[in-house]
């Protein structure tokens, strides 16, 4: 089977009375719209001492579930948006999807009190995942294998621009406007991403290869995907590395400033961090052809196991202050760069199997290791008390379980 389909997407453009868009602008267009996501949890993180003061003084650690929620949203929309791009196509989901984005924004930006904050936050994460899953979809309409793999290195490049900037962006309009400010921010960013999506991209799911929401044919479809070995360790393997993710990112912030005094510097910080990550993606476009996904996925849970190790061991021992702050640097560059290096592999192989059921498996792979991860990065974030110890630890652990279950995976 070929690996991508121009006639099909002519005729689907056709269809939607729009024309087939440039590779370019393909790739960058669901950069954009894969980046709502980053956009919606990086731009938080200088906030969050302030939010924690202003809505939850008594427990200002508790402004980390800002972070949480929004992911632990997206993960529940994903439930319902693969097999709505299904049936209805992929424009329709992404357009309802940024729309409820911007509503949560809006909800989240006249909060009075932490938990509205925190609903307007789960409304955002659950607009966040019609983007989320029906980008996948959409390229796995053009693409396949490690071909798809590779244009998906190619977005997450442009994607992890987003996390880049996106520290300095919030500490900016928070600097300006306050922190509240940042809210109205992410509605415009959604609006102008939206407004190019419907302007320039052509539906891709003809009319006849759409699938109606029924419950046998879910059921149909959740029985084929779960009868393949491939879909439940990759469902396993996305959690634990979204949970090293998130549990990451809500501790991040705290980490730089409490332990290491760097909380003013922290958007600076990030932004390198950020870069190496979008390296590592330009990397895996390259290394994904030449030695095949999943030596790369094993390659990289071994390594993480040995740095995490080696961030504990650092700890451990009496050493300056700016020597244990360069290998702390180092070593959450690594989770950042760990994950540019497995979840597009990953995705990959477990979407190859399934193309024509792809909106279906995109989400119900999506939603499982979103919610599920949310559960293990919360009580990892909490237990951070602005020392690296705990993120350490929990990284060790949970790289070593991917590692194992990474081992499981079919070569073919």
């Amino acid at each position: 089977m070929t690996r991508h389909h121009p006639a099909r997407h002519r005729a689907g453009a056709a269809r939607a009375g729009g024309r087939a868009i440039g590779r370019g602008e393909f790739i960058g267009l669901m950069a954009m719209l894969s980046a709502m996501t980053a956009f919606g949890i990086d731009a938080m993180l200088p906030a969050l001492p302030l939010i924690g003061a202003d809505l939850s003084p008594a427990d200002p650690n508790r402004a980390q579930l800002v972070i949480t929620a929004f992911v632990f949203g997206m993960g529940l929309g994903t439930f319902a948006t693969g097999p709505l791009s299904d049936a209805l196509g992929r424009r329709p989901v992404i357009a309802w999807g940024v729309a409820l984005y911007v509503l949560g924004a809006v909800v989240s930006f006249v909060a009075s009190s932490l938990w509205p904050m925190l609903a307007g936050r789960v409304l955002m994460g659950l607009g966040a995942a019609g983007p989320r899953v029906a980008v996948m979809a959409i390229v796995r309409d053009r693409y396949r294998g490690a071909e798809m793999a590779r244009l998906m290195s190619f977005v997450a490049v442009i994607f992890m621009v987003v996390p880049a900037i996106a520290p300095s962006i919030g500490a900016l309009v928070m600097g300006a406007a306050g922190w509240r400010a940042i809210f109205p921010f992410f509605a415009l960013f959604g609006g102008a991403v939206l407004g190019w999506f419907l302007l320039r991209q052509p539906e891709t799911l003809a009319p006849a290869d759409r699938r109606p929401v029924r419950p046998a044919m879910l059921r149909a479809a959740l029985a084929e995907m779960f009868a393949l070995p491939v879909i439940r360790l990759s469902i396993l393997l996305q959690t634990l590395v979204f949970a090293m993710l998130f549990a990451m990112l809500s501790s991040i912030q705290g980490i730089f400033e409490t332990a290491y005094d760097e909380g003013a510097r922290f958007p600076l910080w990030f932004a390198l961090i950020a870069t190496v990550s979008a390296s590592a993606s330009l990397l895996n476009a390259r290394l994904v052809m030449r030695i095949g996904m999943l030596r790369i996925v094993r390659g990289m849970f071994a390594l993480q196991i040995a740095l995490s190790a080696g961030m504990l061991a650092a700890l451990a021992l009496p050493l300056p202050r700016e020597v244990e702050f360069a290998v702390w640097l180092a070593w959450s560059a690594s989770v950042f760069l760990q994950t540019s290096l497995t979840m597009g592999n990953i995705n990959a192989l477990s979407m190859e199997p399934v193309g024509h059921i792809a909106g279906i498996a995109a989400s119900v792979i999506a939603a499982l290791s979103t919610v599920g991860s949310v559960l293990i990065a919360v009580p990892v974030g909490l237990a951070s008390d602005g020392t690296a110890q705990a993120i350490a630890l929990g990284v060790l652990v949970l790289a070593t379980l991917a590692w194992l279950l990474a081992r499981r995976l079919p070569a073919g």
